[in-house]
């Protein structure tokens, strides 16, 4: 059965980010380096990102990742997975919360996070323009600037 489509411009079908709140951060990152043997291409102490086929993935701590959302970290709401969906510039961030938030439930209304950039969350969606995240033509997530610094 076909769904119709709510937005005026759908959004593509794809994804920029996987996010993984994890209950021990630094289990998970042994995890993946050690036993995987995958490299990440940016991380600090709070997450890190794995350049996988068009996509990141990244991990970071369960608690922080809600705070961020703005939701609570404990009971059935809150998932611990996020779907990144990251577009060039704000104009394109903020185009998609005017067509979406009476569609939605809007979890984090549009924020400029200390470190640049614009996002919002709805359900287990993130839609953001961020400066560390680089983007291919098609809108594949081709790597993550170094963040070390903050």
């Amino acid at each position: 059965m076909a769904t119709k489509n709510l937005l005026k411009s759908s959004m593509q079908q794809r994804i920029s980010i996987l996010t993984i709140g994890a209950d021990d951060l630094d289990a998970m990152k042994t995890f993946y380096g050690e036993v995987l043997g995958w490299k990440t291409v940016a991380e600090n102490k709070d997450i890190a990102f794995y350049q996988l086929n068009g996509f990141l993935l990244s991990i970071c701590d369960r608690k922080m990742l809600a705070d961020f959302i703005g939701v609570d970290s404990t009971g059935q709401g809150f998932r611990s997975v996020t779907f990144g969906y990251n577009v060039e510039r704000k104009e394109e961030v903020w185009e998609l919360y005017k067509q979406l938030k009476d569609k939605v439930k809007i979890l984090k209304e549009p924020s400029e996070p200390p470190f640049g950039g614009l996002f919002f969350y709805f359900t287990d969606i993130e839609v953001a323009q961020n400066p560390f995240i680089t983007l291919d033509a098609n809108n594949n997530a081709t790597g993550h600037k170094p963040i070390d610094h903050l």
